[in-house]
């Protein structure tokens, strides 16, 4: 079997993935939650975790239109640079919980 590609990929994957990484750090669920919230619109005890992840990202229903503010690089690349808006949108939720898993507070991680 080939490598999936990450937009393909469930949320019931990708989820606890991006919850690991800030609760190891000592954050919380909520947390989590509140920053799923704050960037895409989604409350996570209502998402079809069946749903691919590019469907999640692509079908948000309120993605903030504050997420431009989120600036900084993520695997290397300039969040500002990304040019594919689905690719950005990931990139943006990356970055955020990267933030949250640092130590950042609340209010400085969502912006606007």
């Amino acid at each position: 079997m080939g490598r999936q590609n990450v937009f393909e990929m469930k949320v019931s994957k990708i989820y606890p993935l991006l919850a690991a990484k800030a609760m190891k750090k000592g954050r919380t669920q909520d947390e989590v939650d509140r920053v799923i919230f704050w960037l895409t619109g989604w409350n996570m005890h209502d998402v079809d975790m069946e749903m691919s992840y590019g469907d999640f990202l692509a079908d948000a229903p309120a993605f903030n239109p504050h997420a431009d503010l989120i600036r900084g690089s993520i695997c290397g690349v300039k969040l500002e640079e990304i040019e594919d808006p689905l690719t950005k949108r990931m990139r943006q939720l990356d970055k955020l919980i990267d933030e949250l898993s640092k130590g950042k507070p609340m209010d400085k991680i969502v912006r606007g």
